[in-house]
């Protein structure tokens, strides 16, 4: 088999952001050009490695067999260089990705527990939603990842083997309004008050979902505003410029001027929190990493 470590960096980007646009925005090429290093892999390994989907790229189990054995060659390299270049270091490092909401309900606190227990690891975090980290997860971009899911937790995609997960805690969605608005002095609302609502919620895509509306909700969900950042979301819920849906875990942090309600007339939306990794034997800072997040909370 004849492959380039370009190649494979290109594999392990597609993996990681399930589309060749994606890829290619990421990596700073051309769209042409990752569809050619992906054309030149399935040459190389003989035989199909991506399955083009309506809704982006999935490797094929042949591609999954060559992304397994990319993150031993690339990992490799990489020490290769490091030892090469003088910068190799006794600190252990461990990519951690953080659900959306996880991180500033959770991170701070873990990293202080892990720094007193272990401060030779160091940890570096991404932050995406739980199909992003997902996808970084099984392409090796990170060890360890933060994701949520929604009763009846199934598997977090189809790939096998199964991610091996660690339930952290659940945590109940809520409605975070303006505290002097339309809900002033209100605990619950029912939810066919919201039906007519502004509602503040993270941009969807074939691929990620839309958070910030409420999901029982019966009907469409009418967006006002549009934003990815939780400050953002909250700081426009206390002006009065819409709603958006809060774990209540983030109860603590909320910015002066935003108040959480209850949702009656519809099932509780439960959220659970959850420590994912791939399978097989963890290395010792992964697990050090993993008990620091569950000592947090």
């Amino acid at each position: 088999m004849d492959v380039s470590t370009t190649g494979l960096r290109v594999l392990r980007q597609i993996a990681e952001s399930g589309s060749f646009t994606a890829a290619a925005t990421r990596l700073g090429y051309t769209q042409s050009a990752v569809s050619r290093q992906a054309a030149a892999l399935e040459r190389g390994a003989g035989t199909i490695l991506f399955e083009r989907r309506p809704d982006g790229v999935r490797l094929t189990p042949a591609g999954l067999t060559l992304l397994r054995h990319a993150h031993t060659v690339l990992a490799s390299l990489a020490a290769a260089e490091r030892e090469l270049t003088g910068a190799a270091s006794s600190t252990e490092v461990v990519r951690l990705g953080v659900f959306l909401s996880a991180g500033a309900a959770i991170l701070p606190a873990s990293l202080a527990h892990l720094a007193a227990a272990s401060p030779q690891i160091t940890v570096t975090t991404s932050e995406g939603t739980t199909p992003s980290l997902t996808r970084a997860l099984r392409a090796g971009s990170l060890d360890l990842a933060v994701l949520t899911s929604r009763p009846p937790h199934r598997p977090f995609d189809g790939d096998a083997p199964r991610l091996r997960v660690e339930t952290v805690a659940d945590t109940e969605l809520l409605v975070a309004a303006a505290s002097a608005g339309q809900f002033a002095g209100r605990t619950a609302v029912h939810v066919d008050e919201l039906l007519e609502a502004a509602w503040i919620a993270t941009p969807s895509s074939s691929t990620e979902p839309m958070l910030g509306a409420w999901p029982g909700l019966p009907g469409r969900p009418r967006i006002v505003h549009s934003a990815r950042d939780w400050l953002t979301k909250l700081h426009l819920v206390a002006r009065g410029f819409g709603v958006t849906t809060v774990p209540a875990r983030l109860a603590p942090l909320l910015p002066a001027g935003v108040s959480l309600l209850r949702v009656d007339g519809a099932p509780p939306e439960v959220r659970r929190l959850l420590v994912a990794r791939l399978p097989g034997r963890p290395a010792p800072s992964v697990t050090a990493v993993t008990r620091a997040i569950l000592s947090a909370t």
